[in-house]
């Protein structure tokens, strides 16, 4: 398990990248699933026009954002999707880091029974996705991520850097030009990840 000491690094851009390869992982219902994270995007908070803290704005559904590193933050996306966050830096700074893809490695019978489908490479390219296949809901925001329902850890998984690819993030054309930052970092070309 990744200890609370790592969530609370400043650069949450580096922490996006670095979780390329860690692995998430979820006891929901006593049931283990969990896979290698290979999709990520960077929030940065109060200064970033695509964070939902952007300005300070302190809502109830923002209001997690606001804790210490190492938190869940989920939240509802059109209604429908319930997106999977990281929660990064000290308290009082709302940085975070929305995971976007996994490649299932743990429980895979149970992530297909969650999503309905069959194993192909895109079963867990999708935030809304990574959430259903997890079994992570509304109920699981604001969770400490060195807890027994939620957690990421370190198998080993080494990727090449090379192999990591960079780009704006997804959806955010509302943010103008913080739209086009390069916070949003995949492993591709391979299968493994986008």
């Amino acid at each position: 398990m990744l200890k609370a000491s790592y969530y609370t690094n400043p650069d949450v851009v580096f922490l996006a990248r670095d979780l390329i390869g860690k692995t998430l992982c979820t006891r929901i219902g006593g049931v283990l699933t969990g896979g290698i994270i290979t999709e990520t995007e960077a929030y940065a908070g109060a200064t970033d026009k695509a964070s939902h803290a952007y300005g300070d704005r302190r809502t109830k559904r923002t209001e997690t954002m606001y804790g210490k590193g190492g938190t869940s933050y989920v939240y509802l996306c059109y209604g429908i999707h319930r997106l999977f966050n990281i929660v990064t830096n000290v308290k009082g700074i709302p940085h975070a880091v929305l995971v976007r893809a996994i490649h299932p490695t743990i429980g895979v019978e149970e992530i297909l029974r969650r999503r309905g489908a069959k194993l192909s490479p895109t079963l867990c390219v999708g935030p809304g996705k990574v959430s259903q296949a997890l079994g992570i809901g509304l109920l699981h925001n604001n969770l400490s991520l060195t807890g027994k329902e939620i957690w990421l850890q370190d198998d080993g998984v080494t990727v090449n850097p090379k192999d990591i690819q960079v780009g704006p993030r997804i959806g955010v054309n509302y943010a103008g030009e913080d739209a086009k930052l390069p916070y949003r970092f995949w492993v591709g070309g391979d299968g493994f990840g986008k």
